[in-house]
């Protein structure tokens, strides 16, 4: 048989593959291959803004948390300092959400196999990003207070006078006198405004928002895997009333 047909014969079982399965099913597989590409680029996105200069949200993350440069701004330094969260995370989920295309259009079992093995390797690096970032927040109070601690005394002072307050846990912890509203000891002790309160409520709303976004993309992955997991039962359905048909010399009419 010339290669050209051999090649057309190929391409029309793959399609006839993939058309016999129900509407609702490839639709339902869309829907959350197109979540997931939704995710990756969300998360591709944020770790590009937030690298963007912003006082408090520079305390929270690093530039090295969110694109994976080993850069900081002014020595802010990172929740997860060899981890790039967001970059990596977006980039796997993106890719994931691409090659899946791929695969679900791929004749036969073991593409769906290696789409589902991948599917659960995103399952588990979405949890443990979420976790350890879910861990991090049950210490604020004294995990701020040692990042709070490393900054330099104009990074202090940029922070005290946004959020009116001297030190941290109080007027002579961790304190940088200058600017407008600590600029000496007796300001600061007479403030009486310390900013462990305002800077714990921000991380805390921050970081809260992005391990239960996070989290939430284990609903995506899952929904995904469950599709797949429908579409390969599909396929071998298809697949053995299609050698049976064969044997007795006629096409395949299930659908």
């Amino acid at each position: 048989m010339p290669f050209d047909y051999v090649l057309m014969d190929k391409q029309t079982d793959r399609l006839r593959s993939f058309t016999t399965l129900s509407k609702r099913l490839i639709l339902a597989w869309a829907f959350f291959d197109l979540c997931l590409m939704g995710a990756g680029i969300l998360s591709l996105v944020l770790s590009i803004v937030w690298r963007q200069h912003n006082l408090l949200r520079n305390l929270t993350f690093s530039n090295f948390d969110l694109t994976g440069k080993n850069e900081k701004w002014h020595g802010f330094p990172s929740l997860t300092e060899q981890l790039p969260v967001g970059t990596i995370l977006g980039s796997i989920l993106l890719g994931t959400s691409l090659l899946s295309i791929l695969l679900v259009v791929a004749r036969g079992r073991k593409p769906l196999v290696i789409l589902n093995g991948l599917l659960l390797f995103n399952a588990i690096l979405i949890l443990f990003f979420a976790t350890y970032i879910w861990l991090y927040t049950l210490h604020e109070r004294n995990n701020y207070h040692a990042v709070f601690g490393r900054q330099s005394d104009a990074t202090k002072v940029m922070i005290q006078d946004m959020l009116q307050c001297c030190g941290y846990f109080d007027a002579t912890d961790e304190v940088a006198f200058g600017g407008t509203f600590c600029p000496n000891q007796a300001a600061a002790i007479a403030a009486n405004s310390f900013c462990v309160t305002p800077i714990v409520q921000y991380t805390d709303t921050l970081l809260n928002d992005v391990f239960s976004t996070v989290y939430g993309f284990v609903a995506i992955v899952a929904g995904l895997f469950l599709s797949t997991m429908c579409i390969m039962k599909k396929r071998e359905e298809f697949n053995r009333f299609e050698k049976i048909d064969a044997k007795q010399g006629r096409r395949s009419s299930f659908v």
